[in-house]
């Protein structure tokens, strides 16, 4: 089987550098064009499970406050986000792939994930499992199992040991 797009879920940890290189492989392999993707997970608290407690809703200043530095965080996010995807660029370019990046802030990496890739023509997604098994993965979920059962293409998982 021949891959022509390929998108990448990619994070700043060691997974991720394995999940990057496995995709550079298979685009050098095919001669194929990549997506860098790098999500920023924010939710119906704001950002990451950062609720602004009861108390603090209250008192509109605090309230303002707390929510002025989870924007910071937020926007700090994307920015290491985004450096770290330009790095991966650049070692993409480095290789003759033709490759573009985006960092996006989103409710649900997985649906994301599945959303953009399709947006974008992706043939394959290349992205990490940590394997959280039980309780973790019900509790916080697991993104390549949901893409796993939810996209329309190939997916290559690239497992954490």
């Amino acid at each position: 089987m021949t891959f022509h797009k390929i998108f990448v879920g990619l994070d700043d940890s060691e997974l991720g550098h394995k999940v990057f290189a496995q995709a550079l492989d298979l685009a050098v392999a095919n001669k194929a064009e990549m997506m860098l993707f790098h999500a920023v997970v924010i939710n119906q608290f704001g950002e990451r499970g950062t609720a602004i407690p009861v108390d603090l809703a209250m008192n509109f200043e605090l309230a303002e406050q707390a929510y002025q530095a989870q924007t910071v965080r937020i926007e700090k996010q994307l920015e290491q986000g985004r450096s770290l995807l330009s790095h991966y660029y650049s070692a993409a370019a480095n290789q003759n792939i033709k490759a573009e990046y985006d960092c996006q802030t989103v409710e649900d990496a997985g649906h994301s994930i599945c959303e953009f890739s399709q947006n974008w023509g992706a043939d394959l997604i290349v992205l990490g499992r940590r394997g959280r098994t039980g309780l973790a993965e019900v509790m916080l979920g697991s993104v390549s199992n949901y893409v796993l059962h939810h996209t329309k293409g190939c997916v290559l998982v690239v497992q954490s040991h």
